[in-house]
């Protein structure tokens, strides 16, 4: 899951820019944060980008390879480990993916 991730915020950031990795607890909850610089998420996709086969550029354009799959894959692993994903995005520059999952009791 944390590759694809970042996997595709390399993809879709420009070169040279910084991709930020978080990894944080707290009250149980396992968090990581993946933010970038890149292409961003229109307004109103942000969930459909979780759904198979769902690619922002189906024609690709801007020469990104891929399946569309890699985000519903992501989604269903961490809704089957009883957690949650979800991305925040002002639609043109970057995108912050923020996954959440229970921590196991010690």
């Amino acid at each position: 899951m944390l590759v694809d991730l970042v996997d595709d915020a390399v993809k879709y950031s420009p070169d040279r820019s910084d991709v930020h990795v978080v990894v944080m607890a707290n009250h149980g909850v396992g968090g990581i944060e993946v933010r970038d610089k890149g292409l961003g998420i229109p307004s109103g996709s942000e969930e459909r980008i979780f759904e198979k086969f769902v690619r922002l550029d189906p024609d690709q354009r801007r020469g990104m390879g891929g399946t569309g799959l890699g985000l519903y894959i992501c989604r269903e692993l961490v809704e089957r480990m009883d957690g949650r994903i979800r991305v925040e995005s002002n639609g043109s520059t970057g995108s912050r993916f923020l996954l959440e999952l229970p921590l196991a009791a010690a």
